[in-house]
């Protein structure tokens, strides 16, 4: 059931067996080098005309990262993540399609390439710049996919793209001209919200919240009239933290509620330093607990400024262009940056009386979270998808989906709620993919390019018309903005699964249908509201489906101190530091080591966790290789042959299997790793391993040999999704048949494990309870031998054992050499006695005060009663959750007792 090209060449493996201690600055490069070269994890495409069932493939929608750094901490967690999910359904599924995908058009490349290159992007024409980025990025995106080859992520090398290249810039376009044609786009003239520093428009979505000191400016306006008629020499109060907005203000807002300013209502006050009247009105909006309860509106200072703009008619006073600097509006300031304009009015108004107080002020602004600087304001022209009108389908589309974790949804949820503004999709940059558009110059009517055409550059590119199909006028202007980088990676679904448009049937269609809906959307909880939501609005626009059945939302690497990881605190761990001291393998075993959706501190612990069991499995293997004959001499076993102690383990097994792949089909890694390398540690190694050995040191055992065989396959393929390196190499040297019957006595040895069938129970049947309980008497009498400096192999005259180990009783004795193991029928006379009484002191501090000490007196003295759970002493009477007793156990018989959690066992 392979889904991949295997290699027929010989394997990277340079002897067979194995010897001395694991080496994996040997193993890892040289599987990985491999696994790219034969092609190991490559997408299996359908035959020409084939129709395959949906439910034989797997599909990935990964995200495509964007190419302006090294790799970091949280590339190294998720992508790992995205690779266990791989490499298990690679070996449950018929086959994976697990692409790569790079975001290289928008902001990120083009300030990447200003950077590297030192230039700046208005220096140059568009479609030269561009060609100056596609550089840039190509080098990132190189040693980009060499680290992650690095990190034995199984990615399809062959089914990659980037968000410029051609093919992904014809699905934009095409995703436009089908939303602009079924009335789902619009370009208006209105606010937008925009960055001055990347001079650009942006979206709800590109702005954080951060949280600035500054001051809170009491400016006195002077009243022109109030509701009644013209004020004499009266003034009213303004709190900004703003100033510079003075120029743009066109009105003052009071609360209705407001009694005490109720009276200027309907008059007019005079902006100070500039002049203008402006009127005074109310509305419900106005914070009465900020400020004086009086505040002006100015075009435009945030949200509520443009609401009340938009509802009350006001003029427009346009104070700040698009770099942030003073406009003509602001007379005597104009050419200034902001912050220069603000300080210089304040001066102003502090000379002329009108600052009348200043206080400092804690407050949280809007900043773009591509520069971190504070946005503006802005009335300018650009293109939006309606959302606000179907809030409800995309609320519904997500409750389709499968949220790992589950909790995660209410942060899709609450971004949907909290949404105010239609998608803004045009930038005002060079390094993106062109909106198709041209205009004509008489009536401004769009014309979009023809969908055979794309893709195309409007500003290169020829229009699709000679003349307006509207007025008939000739004079058409190129569209000079482009997508949001957004706007693409949406798409990423579509892309993937080759939507394109049929002109024959005059329909939108898709290369691989098998693929969509997609089965994941692997992803991080801090783009739940860029990439995951959008990708919803733009695919079940287009498709009028959810784009993927499963989302899995990781968390983020922290430093030990749980902060998160920045270049401006220091605290940043590159991953190539923790590559040159810890194996790939110990690296991913880190990586499964927190729940899905949880922030976790980087820890060495779990890496050198991780390195130990390594070490293990490779002893332990070394171990099984050489308790069992060759592969083609063991022969399968029938159940009915089956020793107990070894149907039992197979049985034990059985479980774990069903437990860890339930485990992996809900994206519980943690929960799957942890499971699977107790089993293996502790029950594998510590015991059934030493039973296996007593079985096979003589004349050897059938049984034993095919349990131990298989249990040691399974367990290399349990391990794989997490430690790729070894576990190949491990079945390499021991399973890799090519074809001949393997160890297991199972036939069709393959060339790698991670192109096998993941494992499935074998339905064995055994009394797991009497194994457990076998297991726990072998443990008390390894540790009896230990405590007394008795060699493993010493025998044991006599042993007594109280507890369920019928059937398993010969196994227990031969693996602890005991001559002469009796089962008791009855408990053993043991004698109970109290030996302490702990007091919960913080609940019977505060209650009893200084009789503490008297009931303390009381304890050690025996001079107490315990009656229904209730300790009775000093005179007084406490509660079950005051105190706990402590019990000491003895056995008045002959020997040593040892008690187990389910037995009593006696040596002697």
């Amino acid at each position: 059931m392979s889904d991949t090209q295997d290699a027929t060449d010989e394997s990277p493996a340079e002897q067979q067996g194995i010897e001395g201690e694991y080496d994996p600055d040997a193993v890892e490069p040289r599987w990985q080098d491999h696994w790219v070269e034969a092609e190991t994890y490559a997408y299996e495409e359908p035959e020409s005309g084939e129709t395959v069932d949906p439910d034989t493939r797997y599909s990935i929608d990964t995200p495509p990262p964007t190419v302006s750094g090294n790799l970091h901490m949280g590339h190294l967690y998720q992508f790992t993540l995205q690779d266990f999910v791989a490499r298990y359904h690679r070996m449950a599924d018929d086959t994976v399609y697990f692409p790569f995908g790079y975001d290289d058009n928008g902001i990120a490349s083009e300030r990447l390439t200003e950077r590297e290159k030192g230039i700046r992007h208005q220096d140059f024409e568009r479609r030269v710049f561009q060609e100056k980025c596609r550089e840039v990025c190509e080098t990132y995106e190189a040693e980009f996919t060499e680290d992650v080859q690095s990190l034995a992520i199984s990615v399809d090398w062959d089914n990659t793209y980037k968000t410029i290249e051609p093919r992904v810039q014809r699905v934009s376009q095409l995703s436009f001209i089908d939303l602009y044609e079924k009335g789902r786009e619009y370009r208006q003239r209105a606010p937008t919200i925009w960055c001055p520093d990347c001079e650009t428009a942006i979206s709800q979505v590109e702005q954080e919240d951060e949280h600035q000191e500054t001051l809170f400016n009491d400016i006195a306006f002077p009243l022109v009239e109030d509701g009644t008629g013209p004020a004499d020499d009266e003034t009213l109060t303004i709190s900004t933290t703003r100033p510079e907005l003075l120029p743009a203000c066109v009105s003052i807002f009071v609360h209705p509620d407001d009694d005490a300013n109720q009276h200027l209502v309907g008059g007019t006050a005079r902006v100070p330093l500039f002049g203008h009247e402006v009127p005074i009105i109310e509305d419900d909006r106005v914070d009465l607990e900020t400020g004086s309860g009086v505040v002006m509106c100015c075009t435009f200072g945030d949200q509520t400024d443009i609401e009340w703009y938009q509802a009350h008619d006001l003029p427009l006073r346009i104070a700040i262009d698009e770099s942030g600097t003073m406009t003509d509006v602001a007379g005597d300031y104009q050419g200034q940056s902001t912050r220069d304009a603000r300080d210089a009015i304040l001066a102003d108004l502090d000379a002329e009386g009108y600052l009348l107080e200043q206080r400092d002020h804690d407050h949280t602004v809007q900043v773009h979270e591509r520069c971190e600087t504070e946005v503006e304001y802005l009335v300018t022209e650009q293109w939006y998808v309606e959302m606000l009108d179907r809030t409800d389908e995309y609320l519904e589309a997500g409750r389709q989906m499968d949220w790992h974790p589950e909790k995660m949804f209410s942060r899709y949820e609450h971004w949907i709620e909290g949404l105010e503004w239609d998608w803004c999709i045009s930038r005002q940059r060079d390094s993106g993919i062109p909106i198709p558009v041209w205009y004509c110059e008489d009536c401004g009517e769009p014309i979009p390019a023809n969908k055979a055409d794309l893709p195309v550059d409007p500003l290169s590119d020829e229009p699709p018309v000679d003349a307006c199909p509207e007025c008939g006028h000739d004079d058409l202007r190129p569209e000079e903005d482009v997508f949001d980088t957004w706007a693409t990676s949406s798409l990423t679904p579509l892309v993937n699964a080759g939507w394109d448009w049929d002109a024959e049937a005059e329909a939108f269609s898709m290369e691989n249908p098998e693929l969509y809906s997609f089965d994941l959307r692997p992803q991080g909880h801090d783009i739940i509201s860029f990439w995951l939501f959008h990708t919803v609005v733009k695919c079940y626009e287009h498709t009028g489906e959810v784009p993927f059945d499963n989302v899995m939302i990781n968390g983020m690497v922290l430093d030990e101190n749980r902060e998160a990881m920045s270049k401006s605190k220091g605290n940043v761990i590159p991953p190539s530091d923790v590559l040159e001291e810890f194996p790939v393998d110990a690296t991913r075993y880190w990586a499964a080591g927190t729940s899905i959706g949880d922030d976790f501190p980087y820890k060495e612990g779990d890496l050198e966790a991780g390195e130990r069991l390594l070490q293990k499995l490779w002893n332990a293997s070394r171990l099984v290789e050489q308790l069992a004959p060759a592969p083609e001499a063991v022969d399968p076993v029938d159940e009915s042959d089956l020793a107990p102690i070894d149907e039992w383990f197979l049985a034990e097994l059985d479980a774990t299997v069903e437990s860890v792949t339930d485990r992996f089909e809900a994206y519980e890694f943690s929960k799957a790793r942890n499971e699977l390398r107790s089993f293996f540690w502790n029950s594998f190694c510590d015991d059934y391993l030493e039973i296996a050995k007593q079985r096979l040191s003589g004349d050897g055992s059938a049984s034993t040999e095919f349990a131990l065989t298989r249990a040691h396959r399974t367990f290399l393929k349990l391990f794989a999704p997490f430690l790729p390196h070894i576990t190949e190499e491990l079945w390499d040297r021991i399973y890799r048949t090519d074809g001949s019957t393997d160890r297991a006595g199972l036939a069709g040895g393959d060339s790698s494990i991670h192109t096998t069938d993941w494992p499935t129970p074998g339905g064995y049947d055994a009394d797991l309870e009497a194994g457990e309980t076998a297991m726990e008497v072998i443990s008390a009498l390894r540790t009896y031998k230990t405590d007394n400096g008795l060699p493993l192999n010493a025998d044991l005259d006599h042993v007594q054992v109280y507890g369920h180990v019928e059937g398993l009783a010969d196994a227990v004795a031969e693996a602890m050499h005991v001559a002469d193991l009796e089962l008791l029928a009855d408990a053993p006379d043991i004698t109970t006695e109290i030996s302490d009484i702990d007091l919960d002191y913080s609940i019977v501090g505060p209650e009893y005060g200084n009789q503490v000490g008297d009931i303390e007196a009381g304890i050690a003295q025996g001079d107490y009663e315990i009656e229904d759970g209730r300790l009775h002493v000093a005179g007084v009477t406490l509660d079950a959750e005051m105190f706990e007793i402590e019990e000491a156990r003895t056995y008045s018989g002959d020997g040593e007792m040892i008690e187990t959690e389910t037995a009593v066992v006696i040596v002697g």
